[in-house]
């Protein structure tokens, strides 16, 4: 039987040109983080684009493992280090002479940032630093997407979206990283980036309330329902009034990619940072999330949850992100709609669990391939030939 096509063979048109104008085919993309929930899909994706993918990162963070569960070490070159040990980071750099950087890799857990606060600041901001002065080495051009969170934001629970000239902060040491690794990057730029003969174009993403299949990651809110649901038992569920902006993931990850096509085509973002959300009217509640994912997976939503007595750390009750910047100068917007993310997620980890495993790879392709068309049917500028 013929092997299924990929989603960018199913998307290129008849003058042979597909998502993102091919500019990363046959490019050599390394991510740091490859190894996350959100670098193990942004591996997939590029794959599909037909990149030539390296990654590093410190271990498998969680277990299970999407990066494990679809086989992708056998697929790109897999580097096991610490971001924090420069001159090992600097070594791979060398060998690897990247031509687009994503650099993912963080301790992203709130919660773990109250328990290890020193290594939630060190990996943040440290591995940051890093990861620019490599750039700092390249003599080669090089576009890179450095990802922080919108937790960078000084959130102070306003009813209007955080824009990107707003001011960083953060009350919690996971948002006070966040806000480090920003100014960080906003210092090297400015003092080695800005040069005209410099080959290194840089732009920063920022993004949040990500869900999708594949998560497994400790206290989050879909990881903690399937592991929950999978084995019968009803979820501790925390904040059930918390407002989030949730998205899929490959909302946030086609803005990063977008950015990055942005970077390669010499447009005037470079040392620029966007938000990449959904619209304004996608935020919902900690609890309707839970309702809806709990349909998708069979369950009646009152048996499915109940409240626990909460998280014994602060946790911000309202963020969400203005993403008029991306639309303006990237041409980028959301394609999905709430439902359809939770379906995405539902659909995902319904078939890991009834242990379809050697399913799961395809099943990721397929969600790929979708989701570019909905963008190409919505007319975004990313997925159009």
């Amino acid at each position: 039987m013929a092997e299924r096509p990929s989603a960018v063979e199913n998307l290129v048109s008849a003058s042979g040109r597909g998502p993102f104008g091919d500019v990363f085919r046959n490019r050599r993309v390394l991510i740091t983080g490859h190894t996350g929930f959100k670098g193990s899909w942004l591996t997939s994706w590029l794959l599909e684009l037909g990149a030539r993918v390296s990654g590093v990162a410190c271990d498998i963070p969680t277990e299970p493992s999407m990066f494990v569960e679809l086989g992708l070490e056998r697929r790109i070159t897999h580097q096991v280090l610490d971001i924090r040990d420069l001159p090992a980071l600097g070594a791979l750099f060398r060998a690897e002479q990247p031509e687009f950087v994503f650099h993912l890799a963080a301790q992203p857990i709130v919660s773990k940032s109250y328990s290890d606060p020193v290594k939630t600041v060190s990996t943040n901001t440290i591995g940051t630093m890093n990861v620019l002065e490599c750039l700092r080495g390249l003599r080669q051009r090089c576009c890179a997407v450095l990802v922080t969170s919108d937790k960078c934001y000084d959130n102070v629970e306003w009813v209007w979206g955080y824009r990107e000239t707003d001011r960083l902060g953060g009350k919690d040491v996971y948002s006070g990283s966040k806000a480090a690794a920003e100014l960080i990057i906003r210092c090297y730029v400015h003092s080695f980036f800005m040069s005209p003969d410099c080959p290194v174009r840089i732009g920063i993403g920022r993004a949040g309330n990500v869900i999708g299949g594949g998560d497994w990651a400790q206290d989050r809110v879909v990881a903690d329902c399937v592991r929950a649901w999978s084995t019968g038992r009803v979820v501790e569920t925390r904040s059930p009034a918390a407002t989030r902006p949730w998205q899929h993931v490959l909302e946030p990850l086609s803005g990063y990619l977008t950015l990055a096509h942005a970077l390669a085509r010499g447009e005037a973002v470079h040392g620029e940072a966007f938000n990449f959300g959904p619209p304004a009217e996608q935020s919902h509640t900690v609890l309707e999330l839970l309702s809806e994912l709990a349909r998708g997976w069979g369950l009646d939503a009152a048996a499915a949850f109940r409240v626990s007595a909460g998280t014994g750390f602060a946790e911000a009750g309202l963020l969400k992100l203005n993403c008029d910047k991306a639309l303006h100068q990237l041409a980028w917007r959301p394609s999905l709609a709430y439902e359809d993310s939770v379906r995405y997620v539902a659909d995902w980890y319904r078939e890991f669990y009834r242990g379809e495993r050697t399913r799961i790879a395809q099943l990721t392709v397929r969600q790929i391939d979708a989701y570019s068309s909905a963008a190409r049917a919505k007319g975004v500028t990313w997925a159009l030939p």
